[in-house]
């Protein structure tokens, strides 16, 4: 049994080769559209320690972007300032002069004067802007704000009044989402529903929520906003602090929510929000989505430099580490696939996620663990001849080391011989 649900082939002869336990239980339905809301130039520039990048390089994210397949992108608050107005202005400029199938949107406070920015910006571009228009909502904010229900609903209607009035499409987001109560959001989401909202974001702002509280919260909103309004879709914003991102947002998807929020490496503020890069990852192995993410080494690599945020070596998919191996075992194991000509057996013999997907490739390396066959596979790949002498030269210094050897080293040792 495969995972390949979007390339299964009852003719493959592969097919046997993986029983996925993954899978099972499974049912043959065509999996549901799911949307995505990349929030890498907005929520994500939160984080402490990232760089706000040049808008040349927010050019660049954007189109990675949209090439990847993202639906939407959170472009900014325009609220906040001069400097955010005009890059927004400039990033919804690029979409319509280059034909971008992305759609924009952007954030604002349940106030008048962040709304009315979008709208200016909106009429300045000639496209439709997503207001995403967000609010507190649960007992421990409205304590800590002295807020109260009626205040949060009063704010809740003006502002769903105001994006009707200037024709921008609305989200609703309520804050802290995963830790309000049920009678709260009932009242909050009817509202701004009854007023004009066309989505509903639920926020595990702080991270608090498990996959069985994502479960139980997606499936009570569902049911508001199947009562309050038709076609009026769900969306999952999901931060990072406990660790439970990915699961979370998968949570989401099998819960019924229509579009999952995140951003490149999981950026943002605190631990950061989903990382969207992985989530792509999950669902194309799950069989959810069928998009061509060959791109999205150099997506993640432009958003690493953009905002100066080193990706750890170790790092899922597009760490240095994570299709590289120097262990014996491992190694063999790969090189054997390799020598069988079989490249779809050689991306999945010791590794759970196929390398060649998303345009990488498995790594042979030499190291204090390797065996003589890493070193004969490794001058082969590298066009010198695997000479017992040769070999015998690099096996020794290798099992000498406590590290991989560089190619340095081994051209060094080499030539000195």
């Amino acid at each position: 049994m495969t995972s390949d649900r979007f390339e299964s082939n009852e003719q493959d002869p592969h097919t046997d080769l993986i029983h996925d336990w993954n899978t099972i239980n499974l049912t043959d339905t065509p999996p549901p559209k799911i949307e995505f809301d990349d929030e890498s130039l907005r929520d994500g520039l939160q984080s402490p320690s990232v760089t706000d990048p040049p808008i040349e390089k927010k050019f660049e994210i954007l189109r990675l972007m949209d090439r990847i397949g993202i639906h939407t992108a959170n472009v900014g608050l325009p609220g906040a300032g001069p400097r955010a107005v005009e890059d927004v202005t400039q990033l919804c400029r690029l979409i319509v002069e280059e034909r971008l199938s992305i759609t924009p949107n952007c954030a604002a406070r349940t106030l008048e004067a962040d709304i009315r920015a979008i709208a200016d910006i909106s009429q300045t571009v000639g496209i439709p802007i997503e207001a995403c228009t967000f609010i507190g909502s649960s007992p421990i904010r409205q304590y800590a704000e002295d807020w109260t229900v009626e205040r949060l609903l009063d704010l809740t209607i003006t502002a769903s009044k105001l994006c009707a009035q200037h024709e921008l499409p609305q989200m609703y987001v309520t804050e802290d989402t995963t830790r309000a109560a049920p009678e709260t959001l009932r009242s909050l989401y009817t509202a701004a529903i009854d007023n004009g909202a066309a989505r509903a974001c639920v926020c595990d702002t702080v991270g608090h929520a498990t996959p069985t509280g994502v479960r139980n919260l997606i499936g009570f909103i569902r049911n508001i906003v199947d009562e309050a309004g038709d076609g009026v879709k769900v969306d999952w914003h999901g931060h990072r602090d406990r660790g439970l991102d990915i699961q979370n947002s998968i949570a989401a998807v099998e819960a019924g929510a229509n579009r999952i929020h995140g951003t490149a490496l999981g950026i943002g503020e605190r631990c950061g929000n989903t990382s969207l890069d992985l989530l792509l990852v999950n669902l194309k192995l799950m069989g959810l989505i069928d998009n061509d993410l060959q791109l999205l080494p150099e997506y993640v690599n432009a958003v690493s430099e953009a905002c100066q945020v080193p990706i750890p070596k170790n790092y899922p998919v597009f760490g240095a580490d994570a299709f590289e191996t120097a262990t014996g075992v491992h190694a063999a194991a790969v090189i054997k696939a390799e020598k069988k000509g079989d490249s779809w057996l050689a991306n999945r013999v010791y590794s759970g996620v196929p390398a060649d997907w998303f345009g990488l490739s498995q790594k042979i390396s030499i190291g204090h663990q390797s065996g003589r066959s890493n070193v004969v596979h490794w001058l082969e790949k590298h066009q010198i001849e695997a000479t017992d002498d040769r070999v015998d030269i690099v096996f020794r210094m290798a099992k000498e080391s406590n590290r991989l050897l560089t190619e340095d080293e081994i051209r060094s040792a080499l030539s000195l011989a």
